[in-house]
C-alpha cells in the first residue's frame, strides 16, 4: 500500500506540474493572477460536488469539531499560499517566489516534528538540501540581481511556503477521519466562501462566456486541482507528511518538461540537472522507507 501512496502522491504533484498550460491561457484571454485563483477553487468546489453527489451524499457528514481542519487546508492554505505567492512576483519575480514556495517541504518536516512526532532523519535532511538545489536549478534562479529583492517580498515568499506546507499538515490530520472526497470537498469550499467576497464572480462568469474559456477553466479546475489533490490527500493518508512534500517536488520537473514541449521553452544544462536532483531527492526519502521497513523488526524484537 506505501508504494501506492507514493505513486498518487508523485501522481498529483505531476497533475500540479500541468497547471501552467491553463493559467497561460486564462492570462491571454485577460484574467487577473487572483481572477485564475477565484476561478480555480470555484469550478473545483462544483466538480467536486457533483462527485460527492455521485459516489455518495454520505460524504458531505462531518464533525462541526473539525470544521478547523478544512478552514486550515482551505484558506490557511489555498488562499493564504496563493496570495502570498503572488505577491512575491509582484514584488520580485517569478523565479524567486517559486524558489521560496518550496521551502515548503522544511516547513512540513518541522510541522510535522511537532505534530505527528515524525522522526527528522539524515535521509530528510539531505533530500531536503538536495530538492532546495534542484528546484531552484530548474526554475532557473540564477543569475540572481540582489538589488531585485526585497524584505516584504522575501518575507511573504517565505510566507507562500508555509502556507504550501499547512495543507500536508492539516490534510494529514483530516485523513485519519475522512476520505480524499470529503477533505477536497470542503478544502473548495472554505477557499470558495473565501474569494467569492472579494472578486467580481458576476463579471468573471461573462469574460468566461466562449468555448476556449469554459474548457481552460474547467481544465484548470479538474486536472491540476481536483485530481491532483484527490491524489495527493488519498496517498497522504499512508505517508509522512514530510516524505509526501519532498515527494511532491516533483511538480516543477513536470513543469519544466510542458514548458519545453508545449511552449517551446530552452532546457538548459542547469535545469536538466535541477531535474535530477529532484528525482535523486525522492530516490533517498524511498530508501529511508525501505531502511526503516528493514529495520523494524529488530526495534519490536529489543
Amino acid at each position: 500500500m506505501l508504494k501506492w501512496a507514493f505513486f498518487l502522491i508523485i501522481a498529483g504533484a505531476a497533475l500540479w506540474g500541468t497547471i501552467g498550460i491553463f493559467v497561460q491561457g486564462l492570462y491571454d484571454l485577460g484574467f487577473t493572477p487572483i481572477e485564475v485563483v477565484a476561478i480555480r477553487v470555484v469550478v473545483a468546489l462544483i466538480v467536486m460536488t457533483l462527485i460527492v453527489l455521485a459516489k455518495s451524499p454520505a460524504l458531505f457528514r462531518v464533525k462541526p469539531a473539525h470544521m478547523p481542519l478544512f478552514f486550515g487546508t482551505g484558506i490557511c492554505s489555498i488562499v493564504f499560499f496563493n496570495w502570498a505567492y503572488f505577491t512575491t512576483i509582484q514584488e520580485i519575480n517569478l523565479s524567486v517566489a517559486a524558489v521560496l514556495l518550496y521551502t515548503g517541504p522544511a516547513f512540513v518536516t518541522i510541522l510535522s516534528r511537532i505534530f505527528f512526532k515524525e522522526w527528522i532523519t539524515p535521509q530528510k535532511i539531505a533530500a531536503l538540501f538536495v530538492t532546495l538545489a534542484g528546484c531552484t536549478l530548474v526554475i532557473g534562479l540564477f543569475p540572481l540581481n540582489a538589488d531585485q529583492l526585497s524584505f516584504y517580498g522575501v518575507l511573504v515568499g517565505v510566507g507562500s511556503g508555509f502556507g504550501y506546507a499547512l495543507y500536508s499538515i492539516f490534510g494529514k490530520k483530516a485523513s485519519k477521519s475522512y476520505s480524499s472526497l470529503t477533505i477536497t470537498f470542503y478544502t473548495f469550499l472554505f477557499a470558495s466562501a473565501a474569494l467569492i467576497p472579494v472578486i467580481g464572480i458576476a463579471d468573471i462568469s461573462q469574460r468566461l462566456a466562449s468555448l476556449e474559456g469554459l474548457l481552460l477553466a474547467l481544465g484548470l479546475g479538474t486536472i491540476p486541482t481536483v485530481f491532483a489533490y484527490l491524489f495527493y490527500t488519498a496517498g497522504l493518508n499512508h505517508v509522512e507528511s514530510s516524505k509526501a512534500s519532498i515527494a511532491a517536488t516533483v511538480e516543477p520537473v513536470v513543469a519544466a518538461i510542458i514548458g519545453v514541449f508545449v511552449f517551446h521553452d530552452q532546457l538548459t544544462f542547469w535545469q536538466g540537472a535541477g531535474m535530477i536532483c529532484v528525482l535523486f531527492a525522492v530516490f533517498i526519502i524511498q530508501q529511508g522507507r525501505k531502511v526503516k521497513k528493514t529495520r523494524q523488526p529488530h526495534a519490536v524484537n529489543g
